[in-house]
């Protein structure tokens, strides 16, 4: 029995974590992975306020877990399978994981959002075999390698311009006239030697044997075969609603609505980060968010016990 469960342990769920258990909540985060969320994928946080040394996703995070079990949150390496809401007068929810089922008399919903496929022809059968969606993971094994990167938002410029330190050349291939990106950060790409732009383009497939080889582009009305070592794929995130998506009320893209109390339409169920409607999908933010789950979460409970 907890007084707080968090489902998801990145910035969201770690912020929250941090401030329901230093309000004296007795609070479990649940992630199925290492605690820290898809951040530690990223190869450098350089905007976060107050973090002035540029550092990698996972060294920022590193130290989240700590701080949260320093105020008494407990963290556990479960999947979480099934949320069920349980009106009485002791708790609201009963969360299931494969081994264990937990009581909560508030909610956190902080799971964040998943890489996207692209679509293209070859891309699941050769995921892991030089199809890619993580360049910090991956990376290393192109060193003076041939990549292409797809994707025109911030995190394809930023995984292009961190493989252009590592492979010989990087295409960057964008289905669009001009990217999405921040400008400081178009600013670079179109200023780094190593990365060709390749605009109004879609990849059809890739091809090879036993790891790819090469992939065929659709460009107006011709094709482009470019010989690659590797594809890194970087088209946006897939909203990791499942557990929830029917206890509450969601967006047409699938995010969950909520007010600015990060209340969702069912009393006592909150949802942070990336997993809410109009999630601006950057660290800080979800961090912003966590904690005004957390309190509000915490006013909830104290407000009932009266």
């Amino acid at each position: 029995m907890y007084d707080i469960v968090i489902v998801g342990g990145g910035p969201a769920g770690l912020s929250a974590g941090i401030y329901s258990s230093r309000l004296g909540k007795k609070t479990l985060i649940l992630e199925k992975l290492t605690p820290g969320g898809q951040i530690t994928l990223s190869s450098e946080i350089e905007n976060y306020p107050g973090v002035c040394e540029v550092k990698s996703g996972l060294e920022f995070m590193s130290c989240w877990p700590d701080q949260a079990k320093k105020f008494g949150c407990e963290i556990k390496s479960e999947e979480v399978i099934e949320i069920k809401h349980i009106e009485n007068e002791k708790f609201r929810f009963l969360v299931k994981t494969h081994k264990n089922e937990y009581k909560s008399k508030s909610l956190i919903v902080a799971t964040g959002s998943t890489p996207k496929k692209a679509g293209f022809e070859g891309e699941i059968e050769y995921t892991g075999r030089g199809v890619s969606y993580c360049a910090v993971c991956d990376g290393f094994f192109y060193k003076d390698k041939v990549v292409a990167v797809v994707g025109g938002g911030d995190t394809a410029l930023e995984e292009a311009l961190y493989l252009s330190q590592i492979a010989k050349k990087v295409y960057l291939i964008h289905r669009r006239d001009k990217f999405k990106a921040a400008p400081i950060t178009q600013k670079r790409v179109f200023s780094n030697k190593k990365i060709e732009i390749i605009f109004n383009a879609n990849v059809k497939k890739v091809y090879g044997k036993e790891f790819v080889e090469g992939i065929i582009l659709l460009q107006k009305d011709k094709e482009i075969d470019l010989k690659v070592d590797g594809v890194f794929v970087f088209v946006g995130m897939k909203v990791n609603n499942e557990l929830i998506k029917d206890l509450v009320k969601i967006n047409e893209w699938g995010e969950v609505k909520v007010n600015l109390k990060m209340e969702t339409s069912l009393k006592g169920l909150y949802a942070a980060g990336d997993i809410r409607e109009d999630s601006v999908k950057q660290v800080v933010a979800a961090a912003g968010d966590g904690a005004v789950a957390a309190i509000n979460a915490v006013k909830l409970i104290e407000r009932e016990e009266e």
